[in-house]
């Protein structure tokens, strides 16, 4: 009896195991499971892959979505041009000023007396007086621009004078330059200073005002002499704001040179404008307007892109 009991017992202990064991697939080892992972993550790789493109690349585009917007620009340009010329009949054409400007450019460094020179030497003789006029203006604007900013008492000084000056006109300072310097090269040199020294001084001034206080209490629980703290921290975050300055200066100083020499003469692309107005070449004007642009074009860009190398926001 007792044998028959434990048999009754034993049975469905041992078929139930049997069952679980059957259901249960046997767990991988750490290395099979290493060994599938890869494929797994390449199946989805292969998955999440975009298709290849066809035709221009992502840089293609780019380079399109660049370059058509502004020649489509420049094509309206010519178009009112010549309907404009078209109906007034006083201003020439595109064909006629591109005729024009082949014989200008064929020789544009000839001289043939002091007041009949080429479009090249009057372009070099403008950037000349641009440049010196623009250089005395960074002499003296940039130190001045860090002297009012790190002082107030100096910006509290200067700060009315600079209000009262700097909206006046740059050809109302024109006559003064004549009078003090009896000659019509270095007043208009003169006026250019006088042009570009204000964005210089404020911009300047108000970099050296953003520069962060804590830079400024290291300088001084450090002991650096005032001229340390000028060439090791505050010129080096103050560059990117006097660039800014630099720039904005060279573009006024190109604009109003082209009006000073209209009215001193001598040689220039100003006086060589006005004096192709008294000869009746309208073509000969409408090339010196872009001969100015693109010169004034390409001073700012080579400025712009000096700025945004020494921007350090930027890296």
């Amino acid at each position: 009896m007792s044998a028959i009991a434990l048999k009754l017992v034993n049975a469905p202990a041992t078929a139930e195991p049997a069952a679980v064991t059957a259901a249960v697939p046997p767990a991988p080892t750490p290395a099979a499971a290493i060994a599938e992972r890869p494929v797994a993550i390449e199946r989805s790789e292969q998955a999440v892959t975009p298709p290849a493109r066809e035709g221009l690349g992502e840089g293609g585009r780019d380079l399109l979505r660049r370059i058509i917007p502004p020649v489509f620009g420049i094509i309206l340009l010519i178009g009112i041009w010549a309907l404009v010329a078209i109906k007034s009949g006083n201003i020439p054409g595109p064909d006629k000023t591109w005729a024009a400007a082949l014989k200008l450019f064929a020789d544009p460094f000839y001289r043939n007396g002091p007041n009949d020179q080429g479009i090249g030497w009057n372009v070099l003789s403008s950037l000349q007086r641009v440049g010196i006029g623009f250089g005395f203006a960074a002499l003296i604007g940039i130190p001045m621009g860090f002297v009012l900013g790190r002082f107030t008492f100096m910006n509290r000084m200067f700060e009315p004078i600079i209000s009262l000056l700097r909206p006046v006109s740059p050809l109302a300072w024109l006559p003064i330059g004549l009078l003090v310097f009896q000659k019509a090269d270095p007043a208009a040199t003169w006026t250019i200073f006088i042009c570009s020294i204000w964005p210089m001084i404020l911009n300047t001034a108000e970099g050296v005002r953003r520069v962060p206080q804590d830079y400024l209490n290291v300088a001084r629980v450090l002991g650096l002499p005032e001229a340390k703290v000028i060439t090791r921290i505050l010129f080096p975050a103050v560059l990117p704001y006097t660039l800014t300055g630099i720039r904005l200066s060279i573009g006024t100083a190109w604009l109003v040179i082209v009006a000073a020499e209209m009215l001193t003469g001598g040689v220039g692309i100003g006086f060589w404008v006005w004096d192709e107005w008294n000869n009746l070449k309208v073509e000969h004007i409408v090339i010196a307007i872009f001969v100015i642009g693109i010169v004034g074009l390409t001073l700012e860009t080579m400025l712009l892109l000096l700025a945004k190398r020494f921007t350090y926001e930027s890296r």
